[in-house]
């Protein structure tokens, strides 16, 4: 047994590496586009990455989504206040931000950002 999830262990690590190269290639090709990890706080950004997960829920008493976004060098947390949905973004969806950075380098936050969702890889 032990073999057994070594190896599925390692298999498992190197898609999930893939997955993040991929992504981080793709957030790259995009003009004007900085990669999570080198984004500053109080800064305006423009960053792109794949939908990890999404919250609905109240924040000081008004509706809010909260999706947390990452490029494989990072992750960003945007929320779009006084909303409960937002057509076509999905687990898994290319989205491109752009707004002021808040919270700290380990836990960048993003307010009502624009946004533009991207065509899936070779789409």
């Amino acid at each position: 047994m032990g073999l057994l999830r070594r190896v599925f262990g390692r298999l498992g690590e190197d898609e999930s590496e893939r997955r993040a190269a991929a992504i981080r290639q793709w957030a790259g090709s995009l003009p004007g586009v900085t990669p999570i990890a080198t984004a500053a706080p109080r800064t305006v950004a423009r960053v792109a990455g794949v939908v990890e997960t999404i919250r609905v829920l109240p924040r000081e008493g008004v509706p809010a989504i909260e999706a947390v976004v990452g490029d494989g060098t990072g992750s960003v947390t945007a929320i779009w206040l006084g909303r409960r949905s937002l057509p076509g973004l999905t687990l898994g969806t290319r989205i491109v931000l752009e707004g002021r950075l808040g919270g700290d380098p380990r836990a960048l936050q993003i307010m009502n950002p624009h946004y533009d969702f991207s065509a899936p890889a070779g789409g």
